[in-house]
This record gives C-alpha cells, structure tokens and sequence, in this order.
C-alpha cells in the first residue's frame, strides 16, 4: 500500500472513531439535560453557550499551534487522550455538579466539552485537510467517515439510552481508547521546507487578517448562518420526542433518524467535492445556506413526525457542500500558511461566538413562544445573510484584490 493510501485509511479510521465517540456521548446531550437532569430550555441554552464560550477560547489557540508546529500530531494526540476519559467524566463529574449548581456545572463542562470537541473537530478537520492536500487525497472522501461514525453511534444511541443513559458515555470511552492507537500508528514526514513554513507563521500574521474586510464578509456569513443552524440542532431532539405518544419511543426514533441522516450526510460527503468544483467555493456556499434556510423554516411550517423529519434530512445535503466549500474558498482567497487559523477562526470560532450570544435566546424563545415559532425566526434570519453574501462573499477563483490587499499589508505592518 502506498504512503498515500496507507494515511488515507489510517485518518478516515480517525475520524470514524472521533465521530463514533462523539455521538456516543452527545447526540443525546440534550435530551439527557432535559429527561436525565431536568434543565429547562433556558438552562439548557446557558449550557451550550458556556460550551460555545469555552470552544471559541480553544479554537485561535489551536488554529495558531496547528499552523505553527505544521504536519505534527500533537493536538490530534492530546484530544486522543482527553477523549479516553470522556464517559467517566460525564458520569461522575459533569452529571452530579449540574444537579448541584447549573453554572458551575455549566463551567466546568464547558471546559472540557469545548477542548475536546467543540474545538477539537476544527483542529482535526484542518490537520487531515493539510495532510489531504499534501498527500493529494481529496478531504471530502475522508470526513465521509466521519459521518459514518456518527451514525453508527447515533443508531444505537437512543435504544442505549433507554435502557441507561450511562451505557453511551463508556462505549465513548472505549471507542477513544481505538482513536489513541490509531493516531499513534500515524507518520508523517516533513521536509524542510514545510517546517520553514510552518516556522515563518508569526501571531503578526494573524492579526493582519482582521484587517482584510473579505475575511470579516466570510465570518458575518458563518455567524448569519452556519451558526444559527447549530443552534436548531441543539434542543431539536426535545422538540422531535415530544411529538410521539411517549419520550421513550421519541428517543428511540430519533436515534433512527438521527443515524439514517448521517448516514445520507456521508454519501452527500464522498459527491460534495464535484459539487463544489462544478459550482466553485461562493455558489456553494450561497446554495447551502438556501437549503438551511427552506429547513430551518419548513421545520416551523410542517406538522408532525413525517414532516419535521423530511426537514431534518436536508441538513444531509447541505453541510457536506459547506465543508468542503468552506475549505476551497479559505484556500482560493486567503494566505494557506494560516490554513488552520482561518478555518479556526474565520470558521470555528466566528461560528462559536455566534452560538454563545443565540443559544440562550433561543432557549428562552423555546420557552415563552413554542419551537415552531423560533424555527421560522431562524429561518428567516439565515435567508437574509444568504442574500446579504451573494453580494460579499468573493467568487471562487484566486481574487486579485485580495492577494494584493495581503501584500500592502505585509508591507505596511
């Protein structure tokens, strides 16, 4: 087998495992928060913006390390480790203190949760992408077995939670202890001039893409609408289970669902390169916050299990497009050296910050006026930054304005 192909099954094995652990142990979070330690929906949304908060202090701190140390496995061996102890974690540390106090709970969950996965996927998704790129495999075929993960977890998940919900949190455990000797097997060589680029990445640098108004036109897209989509996701579940005679049989389905999505997320992962290629990196964009859009407020329109469920399932076509788009258009406009950075940062953390400031005011809208009514005020909010970034995101080829505006700066500072 070549060096190649060798990597290739070595790192979708990685993200097959990184996936399954992470729906073992979180595809149910919320409704664990709601059914196992009874938060309301306002402190369940403080519980994913203190989430959201922790992540976004992780992600430019990985992005610049990532950047910095290169083709290294470092941060993909530390998340490793951390995600050993994910199932203890939950069971005896997280579950007892947010039933003693919500905040503190809330804090030291967020901590943990945000370092290892929150942030953690943005640091492993911009590493295999490096490694893609050096290795000319394409990321898409890769993060498909991701999506595969997911949904192998997803699909037992609901059934195991029935039964007890601590069942998930070790199989996370277990499946982490196969994600250690996986990315111990991984070699990767560096020659001289990747480390000599790897080392020229200064923090000076990262502070001139905050002068690049085309990098804040990509993080006002991510935050009008990537962000809002993960806000939906968040307390989904409770909204799916309390549409069915009893919430057991809700999970249950769910998980079903949940599992049939990722795994049609998957099929869409290993298609959505040609898509994006056919398109380019902005049409795609654009066409998946579309589709966001008619989801997010179809899920408000429709009435019942069957409808609400053919809303969910389009979340399968369009975050492969996303994902593989946002990484063209970050490699199309922006220096590559700070691949990381930008896809931390310019993605990751914008999208963070914006689910930090939504989740609990979507919490509290969840409350006062129904998940139908939120739905539609999403749907509406992403379609307007849709349409607002037809008009400021870049087209898909190398843009000269912004290649130039990079040099000035460099120059200047």
């Amino acid at each position: 087998m070549t060096k190649s192909k060798s990597l290739y099954w070595k790192l979708s094995a990685y993200f097959f495992f990184f996936f399954f652990t992470w729906s073992a142990s979180y595809s149910l979070f919320s409704i664990w928060l709601d059914q196992e330690i009874h938060l309301s929906g306002a402190e369940t949304g403080i519980i994913f913006s203190v989430n959201a908060i922790f992540a976004l202090c992780m992600q430019p701190l990985y992005g610049y390390i990532s950047d910095k140390i290169g083709l290294k496995k470092n941060i993909l061996f530390f998340i490793s480790i951390l995600l050993v102890f994910v199932g203890p974690f939950y069971i005896y540390v997280y579950g007892p203190l947010l039933q003693y106090n919500v905040i503190v709970g809330a804090i030291v969950g967020g901590l943990y949760l945000g370092t290892a996965f929150l942030a953690g996927i943005g640091a492993i998704e911009s590493y295999i992408e490096k490694i893609g790129r050096k290795y000319d495999f394409e990321y898409g075929k890769s993060r498909m077995w991701g999506s595969l993960g997911w949904a192998a977890a997803t699909f037992f998940a609901g059934q195991l939670f029935n039964i007890n919900p601590n069942i998930n949190f070790w199989v996370a455990s277990i499946s982490a202890v196969i994600l250690v000797a996986i990315i111990l097997s991984v070699k990767i060589e560096m020659t001289n001039e990747e480390m000599e680029r790897a080392d020229s990445v200064t923090l000076k640098d990262v502070g001139q893409l905050f002068l690049l108004k085309d990098f804040w036109f990509l993080m006002v897209y991510v935050i009008g609408v990537t962000c809002i989509y993960g806000v939906y996701d968040q307390q989904f579940p409770i909204y799916y289970s309390s549409l069915f005679p009893n919430e057991a049989l809700g999970n249950q389905v769910f998980g079903y669902l949940n599992s049939f999505q990722v795994f049609l997320e998957a099929g869409m992962m290993f298609l959505a390169p040609f898509v994006v290629n056919k398109l380019g990196a902005k049409n795609s964009l654009i066409l998946a916050g579309l589709l966001m859009a008619i989801r997010i407020i179809g899920s408000g329109l429709v009435i019942g299990p069957i409808g609400i469920s053919s809303m969910k399932l389009i979340h399968a076509l369009e975050l492969p497009i996303m994902l593989i788009a946002i990484f063209k258009y970050l490699a199309a406009n922006f220096d590559n050296r700070l691949s990381s950075v930008l896809y931390l940062v310019g993605f990751q953390f914008a999208k963070q910050i914006g689910e930090s400031f939504l989740s609990p005011a979507a919490g509290i809208l969840y409350d006062r006026i129904g998940f139908r009514q939120t739905y539609l005020i999403m749907g509406v909010v992403v379609l307007g930054f849709t349409i607002l970034s037809i008009f400021t995101l870049l087209n898909s080829k190398k843009n000269k304005t912004t290649t130039k505006n990079i040099d000035v700066l460099q120059k200047v500072v």
